[in-house]
């Protein structure tokens, strides 16, 4: 990056905040070239608008507050940049309201209590974010990384002086993505076809990922792109959109954490439930997910099976 400009901004949050199930949630899903997990904290190389930058945020526990180092070619950008990393770790939250209400639910009291500061991870950037949902679809999330992963490495444009780092890859922007070159991934040619068509109708629809006047015309709206069912979109409104109320009634990983007397909720019974947890829903599902990954973690190894698929 030439004419760098180097910023350290302060981002604040209300405590408590659990910093390492937010890392460890991405490090499952850390696209190598693009980001980083480490020691230190999240690194990342982006651009916006031309402008390249790269990140490292890093915890300040002290400061109830996270601290990011930027490096950027023009700091036009730096209120972008600002924004997307509040929506990326969560910053807006009130755990202390949230925890209250979904205390409530004797199932989820003991899960608020060890880990009152749990955060919603959001995305860098709503299509990104959509992006990484269609490959994760029927998947593991490892599955779903690798893929992400190669479509990186096949579609990202290279930046060339940053080998040092580590990053060198950008996310592919959408007039990148052709059928022939996702096809070669190994992709299934019906996925594929939804991966076009997404990054075309973003293409032709800049402000496709702005929410809309409520939870329900988001995921409407997401829903009548093709590719994109009910559980995708509440995916993508949870942490693409922000969407504190986004659920998904059907996934495997909510059922399991919330069997009873050997027997998984059905979609309808799981969506009854959750009246009673809104508008905080989408906390609930992280929640559930890490009692849901413990337990697995937990059995022996030829008892698992495939955890989340988020």
């Amino acid at each position: 990056m030439n004419h760098v400009n180097e910023s350290i901004l302060r981002l604040p949050y209300r405590p408590p905040y659990d910093w390492q199930a937010i890392l460890a949630f991405l490090s499952r899903r850390t696209i190598p070239g693009l980001e980083r997990i480490d020691g230190e904290g999240y690194h990342r190389i982006f651009r916006l608008g031309g402008v390249l930058g790269r990140v490292t945020v890093r915890h300040a526990p002290d400061e109830n507050a996270l601290r990011a180092s930027i490096r950027l070619s023009s700091r036009a950008t730096l209120p972008e940049v600002d924004l997307r990393l509040r929506r990326l770790f969560d910053l807006e939250a009130d755990p202390v309201a949230i925890g209250r209400k979904l205390s409530r639910d004797a199932t989820l009291a003991p899960l608020v209590a060890h880990r009152p500061g749990l955060r919603v991870p959001g995305g860098w950037d709503p299509f990104e974010v959509a992006v990484r949902a269609i490959l994760g679809q029927q998947v593991s999330v490892d599955a779903a990384t690798r893929l992400a992963g190669r479509l990186v490495e096949r579609l990202g444009e290279r930046v060339a002086g940053q080998e040092d780092t580590g990053l060198d890859r950008l996310f592919p922007a959408p007039e990148r993505f052709t059928f022939d070159e996702i096809r070669a991934l190994g992709m299934p040619g019906a996925r594929a076809k939804a991966l076009v068509r997404l990054a075309s109708a973003y293409l032709e629809q800049p402000r496709l990922f702005e929410r809309g006047q409520n939870l329900d015309e988001s995921v409407a709206h997401l829903c009548a792109l093709p590719g994109i069912g009910e559980w995708t979109a509440h995916y993508i409104a949870m942490r693409g959109l922000r969407e504190s109320d986004a659920f998904l009634p059907r996934d495997v990983a909510l059922q399991r954490a919330l069997v009873e007397q050997g027997r998984r909720p059905t979609p309808r019974e799981l969506l009854a439930r959750a009246e009673a947890w809104r508008p905080w829903r989408a906390y609930a599902v992280l929640h559930l997910w890490h009692a849901d990954a413990a337990t697995i973690a937990a059995k022996p190894k030829q008892e698992k099976g495939d955890a989340t698929l988020a």
